[in-house]
């Protein structure tokens, strides 16, 4: 089925084109970091994780949310999920290959990631992170291709696919679990050291995640004339309805545990984020951006009618997928560094070098989808 990837009309191989070329770029950037190191990105000593870690954990609850396509489907039996569920298990697929580049370049070297699968050490959170990533990965791709090519042979999928489909779906929240765990675990960091860190992101990542999906399935039934149906945007957009509520509910736990209990260290980057710490906040335009879309975004879905419309949903998803991604992608981890455990303040700019590189994985993850959906829709179009 691979071959149907290389063709396509002009926009397609104009789309293909411009990503090599983005992808070109954040190659040549990457080499250039490979050569001088980290220093040439924005990070410091205060500031040890920047826009490379903020993405890799953005887009790990983008893959997770794949599960909330195949748990109705294959155990409740949900068929109206029929036409899509490989659609997001392609987009998990995509979305985890992201997050092992995003691991690779923080760390430097390509050889460094290779040792933590080579030289295993249990009592690190990021060994078992990159574990359960590369296990769902796997999975998701098994899972997604077999089942597309019996629905090619028009038969049923084998009964030995099963096991691994079921898996998946305890796999998918562990990814994101484990990835809070790696934030939660670690002492001096008041803004991620909080008991509701899981909860916080599986509920963004069930907004993130089928908000992109529906924005997908817009965008393939306009420019590819494939729609997958009036009931699975539907519900794809009450799940996004919970989840985006839920993530709202629980950063209004954290305000109030913070602020109620007057506890400085548990303010200082809410204040930082949100307000104006010290006469430092550059990231306080961002974070307000995110309240206002998300916000706006739940006003949407609550609209009546609104959603309805498929413009609007649209324009509803895209302000819910960007407020979480500021959330997420720049807030939660550049916040949890400022102040530093001595009080100090150190704001976090991103270089040109850093911004190539990770619009460069972002350009790779939108090409393997691209060629996933490319294959997908070839089956499912076919005659």
């Amino acid at each position: 089925m691979i071959e149907k990837a290389l063709t396509g009309d002009k926009r397609y191989h104009l789309w293909m084109t411009a990503l090599l070329l983005v992808i070109g770029n954040g190659v040549f950037y990457y080499l250039k970091q490979l050569e001088y190191g980290l220093g040439i990105t924005g990070m410091s000593r205060d500031i040890s994780w920047g826009v490379y870690i903020a993405q890799f954990t953005f887009m790990v609850g983008v893959a997770a949310s794949a599960v909330m396509l195949v748990l109705p489907y294959y155990v409740h039996n949900f068929k109206a999920f029929g036409k899509i569920v490989v659609l997001g298990e392609f987009l998990a697929v995509a979305a985890v290959s992201m997050c092992l580049l995003f691991i690779m370049v923080d760390m430097g070297h390509p050889d460094r990631f290779i040792n933590v699968l080579r030289y295993p050490t249990p009592n690190s959170m990021l060994f078992w992170d990159a574990n359960v990533l590369n296990v769902y990965l796997v999975l998701n791709l098994l899972c997604g291709w077999v089942v597309l090519e019996a629905e090619k042979l028009k038969k049923a999928p084998p009964k030995w696919i099963k096991p691994f489909i079921y898996l998946s779906i305890p796999w998918a929240f562990s990814i994101h679990t484990v990835t809070a765990m790696l934030y939660a675990g670690l002492p001096g960091r008041h803004l991620w050291l909080t008991a509701i860190m899981a909860p916080r992101f599986l509920a963004s990542a069930f907004a993130a995640g089928p908000a992109l999906l529906i924005l997908l399935s817009l965008l393939l039934k306009r420019v590819a004339n494939f729609d997958v149906g009036k009931e699975a945007i539907g519900k794809l957009t009450t799940i996004v309805t919970y989840g985006i509520l839920a993530n709202f509910f629980f950063i209004g736990l954290e305000f109030f545990t913070a602020y109620y209990s007057g506890i400085p260290s548990h303010q200082h980057n809410l204040d930082y984020l949100f307000f104006v710490l010290e006469g430092h906040g550059n990231l306080v335009p961002f974070l307000w951006t995110s309240v206002f879309l998300g916000m706006g975004g739940i006003v949407g879905l609550f609209w009546p009618g609104l959603k309805e419309n498929e413009k609007a949903l649209g324009l509803i998803c895209g302000a819910i997928f960007i407020s979480l991604w500021i959330d997420k992608g720049i807030g939660l981890v550049i916040g949890g560094f400022v102040p530093n455990p001595l009080g100090e303040i150190t704001e976090y700019y991103i270089t040109w070098p850093e911004f190539s590189i990770t619009l460069g994985i972002w350009a790779i993850g939108a090409l393997i989808l691209s060629v996933l959906y490319k294959i997908a829709l070839s089956v499912k179009q076919a005659p």
